[in-house]
């Protein structure tokens, strides 16, 4: 007898449902039957609250699959001013409500301390907590036909010595680069999915995954080949629609997910044998 093996994850990025709050995303993620929810860090309480977010995650029965650090270019002053504190709270963060990864932007180059030590820092961390950190790949800043390299020590993670990785298909788009050959090259480094969509803009545009031109379903069929054992997280723009807009839109992510993260049907051995 053949045990159907399980399907990763699918969680809801509390950044999807914005400018709802952190509560609104675990309401929205329960009644459309996602498995869990990542929660990113910013100026909502909430997000900063373990004691709150566990009352949540126990209300809404999802688990907390991941906390994204305030590393992004908006949340520079958020849970702290400096870099190492906002990882080190990030982390606390975590395990106290009771996961195991934290995902994080490499440095702004301007941050030239905290990019000399941040590999090393990085696997410091790890190995000294026991919580996964996932660096996510980013994308070289452009205005037409230049390119400014704004992440150190790169936006790309696929040559750098990190453990473990986050792939985002809306980065991947907006670098140009292809997230199925992204994966392909991470191999076992890639822990983490922010499944999104883009079509090569300069904008990081955050696209509903299907919409842009990221091969985001070869993308989950591969991962569902390999057996991949992390979360798949939904993070899409939702700002500019309605609140129907937003359901609909994620509605759609999580279908998205679940129809190319399915194994594939075993081939027939009786039709490869001419049965009729």
């Amino acid at each position: 007898m053949t045990v159907p093996r399980p399907e990763p994850r699918v969680a809801l990025s509390t950044s999807s449902v914005y400018p709802e709050r952190v509560s609104d995303a675990f309401r929205i993620a329960e009644e459309l039957g996602y498995d869990g929810v990542e929660v990113m860090v910013y100026t909502d309480p909430v997000s900063q609250d373990a004691a709150a977010l566990r009352d949540l995650s126990q209300r809404h029965q999802l688990p907390i699959v991941s906390i994204h650090a305030p590393t992004l270019l908006l949340t520079q002053r958020v849970m702290h001013a400096a870099p190492w504190p906002k990882i080190d709270l990030s982390i606390e963060l975590a395990r106290e409500v009771g996961c195991d990864t934290v995902v994080v932007h490499p440095p702004f180059r301007w941050q030239r301390v905290y990019a000399r030590e941040f590999v090393d820092g990085v696997a410091l961390r790890e190995h000294e907590t026991g919580v996964t950190i996932a660096v996510e790949n980013m994308y070289p800043w452009r205005a037409g036909d230049r390119y400014v390299q704004a992440y150190l020590p790169h936006w790309d993670p696929v040559e750098q010595p990190y453990d473990h990785v986050t792939l985002d298909l809306s980065h991947a788009a907006t670098a140009r680069e292809d997230s199925l050959e992204m994966a392909q090259a991470l191999g076992g480094r890639l822990h983490h999915v922010h499944l999104t969509d883009g079509l090569g803009s300069a904008l990081d545009e955050h696209l509903v995954p299907g919409r842009g031109s990221q091969p985001a379903k070869e993308l989950l069929q591969h991962l569902s080949a390999q057996e991949f054992g992390g979360s798949v997280v939904v993070e899409v723009s939702t700002r500019r629609g309605t609140p129907h807009q937003r359901r609909e839109d994620l509605a759609e992510s999580l279908a998205f997910a679940r129809r190319y993260l399915a194994p594939a049907a075993p081939a027939s051995s009786g039709a490869s044998a001419g049965a009729p």
